[in-house]
C-alpha cells in the first residue's frame, strides 16, 4: 500500500513474520508482484497514518508502554483467505493468535494513535493485493495448504520514506 503523502510522516505498525516462514512468503508475494518487496512479510496493527513531526517522540513513548506490558504470544498461520469481492486482496489466515493481534491493535491505537479505521480489523498476512483476479486466484491456491506457528516477540514502527517502508524501532514484548 502507498500511503498519501500529507504533511508530517506517515507511520505504520506491524509484527514481523520471523524466519524461515516470512522469506517463503516473501518469495511468494514478490513472485506477483516485484514491487511488493517494500516490506516483509507482517501483520499490521496499525495501518499507515500521517502524525505531525512533534508528536514523534510521544508515539514513541507510547509504543514502548504498550510493548513493555505486552507479553510474547504465539502465531499460527493456516491456509489463505481473500476479502474479495469488497477488498482484492489474498491473505494468509491466523488460526491462533488472532486475540492477541486484536488486543495488541486496540492498544497501539489509542493516545496520540487513536485514530478511525475504514474497515473493522481483521488480523492476516497480505500476499497479493489490487492485483487482476489471475493473479490473485494463483496467491490463493499457492497457500492453501500453508502453515507455520511462531513465537512473535516484538513490533516494530515503520515510516514510509522515498516510496519505501523503513523500519524506525523495533519493540521487544516484556509483558
Amino acid at each position: 500500500m502507498t500511503p498519501d503523502p500529507g504533511s508530517g510522516r506517515t507511520l505504520g505498525v506491524a509484527v514481523e513474520i520471523p524466519e524461515p516462514y516470512g522469506p517463503v512468503l516473501d518469495a511468494v508475494r514478490l513472485g506477483l508482484a516485484p514491487d511488493a518487496g517494500e516490506m516483509p512479510s507482517h501483520v499490521t496493527i496499525l495501518a499507515p497514518i500521517d502524525v505531525d513531526t512533534d508528536v514523534l517522540d510521544a508515539v514513541l513513548a507510547h509504543l514502548a508502554a504498550v510493548a513493555a506490558r505486552t507479553p510474547p504470544f504465539r502465531l499460527e498461520l493456516r491456509g489463505s483467505g481473500t476479502f474479495r469481492p469488497v477488498s482484492p486482496v489474498v491473505f494468509v489466515a491466523l488460526a491462533q493468535g488472532i486475540s492477541a493481534c486484536e488486543q495488541l491493535e486496540r492498544d497501539v491505537r489509542s493516545g496520540d494513535l487513536a485514530v478511525e479505521t475504514r474497515f473493522p480489523y481483521h488480523p492476516h498476512v497480505t500476499i497479493a493485493h489490487d492485483l487482476d483476479d489471475a493473479a490473485l486466484d494463483e496467491a490463493y491456491d499457492e497457500l492453501a495448504d500453508f502453515h507455520a506457528t511462531m513465537e512473535i516477540t516484538s513490533m516494530g514502527l515503520h515510516e514510509y520514506v522515498d516510496g519505501r517502508w523503513r523500519l524506525v524501532r523495533e519493540f521487544a514484548f516484556e509483558g
